[in-house]
């Protein structure tokens, strides 16, 4: 039994990394100014981390949604595997040409051989894309985290794979 409403754990969850680059930020700061040699030195380290982790966790907490959609997202070895309750599939980071946002808030990947998978932004596990989705080349956190947050009124592309030119 839990004292804490569902949708503020929900919050909390979704910004973990935030609050704990706050935590550690505070807890560095009180360690630098009262301090005095390595225990400064160590406070000033311990703040760097939690700015880090601050910086690190805003556009990840932005992209994630909700939870609770069709489906489950896993993503294991540069892979990712979508089991839905209708379709489902798997594609590998290799191989995705481009990623697009189409309604309804689904992200549609599209490989080598136009094979598309489509992800409910919403499946359960689907915040772990945002990591994956960002080792694509070129790929842009802002351009990620705009096309999850924003209303999906047509399809748009969010990234395509750059084409090789010879000459």
């Amino acid at each position: 039994m839990s004292f804490i409403r569902p949708e503020v754990q929900a919050s909390i969850w979704r910004w973990r990394e935030v609050i704990g680059g706050a935590a550690l930020l505070a807890a560095g700061l009180w360690l630098a100014t009262y301090g005095i040699g390595p225990r400064f030195w160590f406070g000033t380290i311990v703040a760097a981390f939690g700015v880090g982790l601050i910086f690190a966790g805003i556009p990840r907490g932005r992209f994630r949604g909700q939870g609770g959609g069709a489906g489950v997202v896993d993503v294991d070895e540069r892979r990712i595997t979508y089991f839905g309750p209708v379709e489902g599939g798997s594609m590998a980071l290799a191989d995705i040409q481009r990623l697009c946002a189409v309604p309804p808030r689904v992200w549609e990947l599209t490989s080598v051989g136009s094979e598309a998978l489509r992800i409910p932004m919403d499946a359960e596990g689907a915040d772990q894309l945002f990591d994956t989705f960002t080792a694509l080349p070129g790929m842009r956190a802002s351009a990620l985290v705009h096309a999850a947050r924003g209303a999906v009124g047509e399809p748009e592309i969010v990234w395509e794979k750059p084409r090789v030119r010879l000459g």
